[in-house]
């Protein structure tokens, strides 16, 4: 009877492991295929969290059960669900402890006295659930206070060169130029995340400064309370490739 048990709980935790693993699998193709809306997306990652913890969880008091020899029946099982169980349950663990360690804001930009405006992409912006409107010292604190290095490029070459720069550095890491204005020094961009497939819309502003230029940028998520710190560090990764 003991060993009925002990198959049973072999079997379960392979099978919730798997289960764990193809959700989180589907996850972001799905939400980025169209399958299904990203908030389901984003459930389907903590659901996956969840059985997969729980799994490994099984499967590990299991495998310390193999130290008895009269319950070495199939001793591949619970390794196989305890590596499938830590598997789906990695990924949705550092995304919430990424979540935590930064703050809960969209809306990122080198210069939060005077953001750069969205032009082309406005109709696109006021669609979006986040909307357009930057908002105010409430989310310039929380972005002083977590990201403090945060701040525009000078470089020594004039407007018009550096805006070609600009455009060139952009479509280098993969970024949709939907709109430049030289005259304004504004170009507007759209990227587009990896996993998940998330549109963040991004406003590069030039201006004179001495005999160089002074780069701004502002980066917002469409979607969502937090970014997970990805506006900032696709901030921090342009100016990084225009410097």
């Amino acid at each position: 009877m003991r060993r009925d048990y002990l198959g049973i709980a072999r079997n379960l935790s392979l099978a919730i492991a798997f289960l764990a693993f193809v959700l989180v699998c589907i996850s972001g193709p799905g939400t980025k295929a169209g399958w299904f809306p990203w908030q389901v997306g984003l459930g389907l990652l903590t659901f996956a969290f969840c059985l997969g913890a729980a799994a490994a969880v099984v499967a590990l008091v299991l495998i310390v059960m193999l130290a008895f020899p009269r319950l070495r029946v199939r001793p591949w099982m619970p390794i196989a669900a305890f590596c499938l169980g830590i598997a789906a349950a990695a990924p949705p663990a550092m995304m919430l402890a990424q979540d935590k360690s930064v703050p809960r804001i969209h809306d990122v930009t080198t210069d939060m006295a005077d953001p750069p405006a969205f032009v082309a992409l406005m109709e696109v912006r006021k669609k979006s659930p986040n909307g357009f409107a930057y908002g105010g010292e409430a989310i310039a604190a929380q972005q002083r206070q977590g990201y403090p290095g945060l701040k525009p490029l000078v470089v020594k070459t004039g407007p018009r060169d550096t805006m070609q720069r600009a455009i060139d550095a952009a479509r280098s890491l993969g970024w949709e130029v939907v709109a430049s204005d030289a005259a304004a020094g504004r170009i507007e961009a759209t990227d587009t995340t990896r996993w998940f497939g998330f549109k963040d819309d991004i406003v590069v502003r030039i201006r004179p400064e001495g005999e160089g230029s002074r780069v701004d940028v502002r980066s917002v998520s469409r979607v969502g309370g937090s970014d997970i710190g990805a506006n900032a560090k696709r901030i921090r990764s342009y100016l990084d490739r225009l410097s």
